[in-house]
């Protein structure tokens, strides 16, 4: 099965993208870019297939989300989209944008583990302590 590229409108609206980051992907950008997290290499808003990830690290396999408030409104969307990047071999941590803003030590640790664990997905956002 060959893989399914990215259409020229999808690159166009992840480029986009990188330059409207919320705050939380900005944060978390700022300790993922330039191989800055144990050398490993980040893209952001990185296109695979038909979507767009928050951030992706090719090498590893590996694909960060960050959920804010409309998570819930999608969970079909998201669901759909996250098989569709396991099939391709990925791994999905996802996290919520609270815990990035107020907790960036532990989600920083929590991808480290999933880089070189090889662990199943989970959600690691349940596994912080909860946010007020």
């Amino acid at each position: 099965m060959t893989e399914r590229r990215s259409t020229p409108k999808i690159m166009r609206r992840a480029g986009e993208l990188r330059l409207n980051l919320t705050p939380a992907e900005r944060k978390l950008w700022a300790h993922l870019r330039a191989h800055r997290l144990n050398g490993i290499g980040f893209r952001r808003q990185h296109a695979i297939g038909n979507y767009i990830t928050d951030f992706c690290a090719p090498s590893k396999k590996l694909i960060i989300e960050l959920d804010g408030s409309q998570h819930l409104e999608q969970e079909e969307y998201d669901a759909e989209r996250t098989k569709f990047l396991e099939s391709k071999g990925y791994r999905v941590l996802r996290f919520y944008n609270n815990d990035v803003m107020k907790n960036i030590e532990k989600v920083l640790e929590v991808i480290l583990e999933n880089l070189y664990a090889g662990i199943s997905p989970s959600r690691p956002a349940d596994t912080l302590p909860k946010s007020e």
